[in-house]
């Protein structure tokens, strides 16, 4: 057990990263990783048939084990838009068809669905009274037309969570699949897929799962994986390398234990090798105990910056939201805060920080300590 969680990270050329709502940094064991799979492809006799099933097979395992689910119900992805755009794009729609998404919500969240038009199917936008929506909300805008309903589980522009529990039990009354984006939570908030009231996750992996770019996933339940229509057949969902080697064979789309969701290329060693090892570290340490620092920092960083005058939206999640009392001097104040080397985002006119496992009081000291300076 390391003794402090940032202990497993570099020293970030002397910045204070609070930015893992954009980027979450890559642990020394992962980058290790990288370097090994690499050494790999340097050197091709590395890339053995042994490991171009293992990569994949560890990454689902250890991606099952973070959410609550079999391996075999996981599917590997480059970003949470993959699961996304499979979903809209495998689902038997028919004309008449609607899905409800959330007005103001993350683009990638209503993208997607939009491309369905052509398909005679219609998208409309759940508009909340306070930037995520409601149980409330969404019984009133369900209609018997409404097959599924998306949504982020933590937004992106305001920090606010949306209730997993209260939605999932309107769309299971009325029959609408439930599908959520959890690229703002997912390895510093806990969640079991086999008792929470979705039927699809979808997450990038290089925010709070620290993985490289590139890199997400999608699990899907049973329920709604068996009425999916693939829309695609990668060869090696079906066969693997040794089959090569057979002189009778005769390929055939045949049912089974298959994969043939996944993104193709899923022996990636150069992105999947680190992130395995990026998750497996999340789960080393024990997603509660992450939430449980993450959850100190922002406390603090909250309090700190009431004190100093700053406006401070009220949050529930690891993405805090403050704002210059002149909100005009709010892109100053961000360019200051970079120029001292404290690395935090500007969104929707506000600015955003988003401390994670590698940050440390200090850092949230030293933010706090360049607010006081700024004027």
């Amino acid at each position: 057990m390391i003794a402090r969680l940032s202990d497993a990270f570099g020293d970030f050329a002397g910045r204070s990263w609070l930015n893992t709502a954009h980027q979450g940094a890559l642990p020394l064991p992962a980058a290790e990783a990288a370097h090994e799979a690499i050494r790999w492809k340097t050197a091709p006799h590395e890339l053995t048939t042994e490991r171009f099933e293992e990569v994949p097979r560890r990454l689902r395992t250890a991606l099952g084990r973070l959410v609550g689910a079999p391996p075999g119900q996981i599917v590997l992805a480059n970003s949470a838009s993959y699961g996304l755009h499979l979903i809209a794009n495998a689902y038997p729609w028919a004309p008449g068809d609607e899905v409800l998404v959330m007005a103001g919500d993350f683009p990638s969240d209503i993208f997607p669905w939009l491309t369905l038009e052509r398909r005679g199917v219609t998208t409309r936008r759940v508009r909340p009274a306070d930037r995520m929506v409601t149980a409330d909300e969404l019984a009133a805008a369900v209609t018997p037309r409404t097959r599924l309903f998306c949504v982020t589980w933590v937004h992106s522009f305001s920090g606010k969570v949306a209730d997993l529990d209260a939605l999932g039990a309107v769309c299971r009354e009325r029959g609408v699949h439930f599908v959520v984006n959890g690229s703002q939570a997912v390895g510093a908030r806990p969640l079991d897929v086999s008792r929470a009231p979705v039927d699809a996750l979808v997450s990038v992996g290089f925010k709070w799962l620290c993985g490289p770019y590139g890199t997400g996933f999608a699990w899907l339940s049973p329920a709604l994986r068996a009425v999916l229509v693939p829309p695609k057949a990668y060869w090696l969902a079906y066969l693997s390398q040794r089959d090569l080697a057979r002189d009778d064979l005769e390929p055939e789309l045949t049912p089974g234990d298959r994969h043939d969701l996944d993104i193709f290329g899923t022996a990636n060693f150069h992105n999947y090798v680190p992130w395995t090892r990026s998750v497996e570290h999340v789960l080393d340490l024990g997603v509660d105990r992450i939430r449980a620092h993450d959850a100190a920092l922002v406390e603090r960083l909250t309090e700190g910056l009431r004190a100093k005058g700053m406006r401070v939206s009220p949050t529930d999640s690891t993405l805090l939201y403050f704002s210059h009392p002149d909100p005009g001097r709010n892109k100053a104040l961000h360019e200051r805060l970079a120029a001292e080397g404290i690395d935090v985002a500007l969104r929707a006119g506000s600015l955003r920080a988003s401390p994670h496992l590698y940050n440390s009081t200090v850092d949230v000291d030293r933010l706090l300590d360049a607010v006081s300076r700024a004027d």
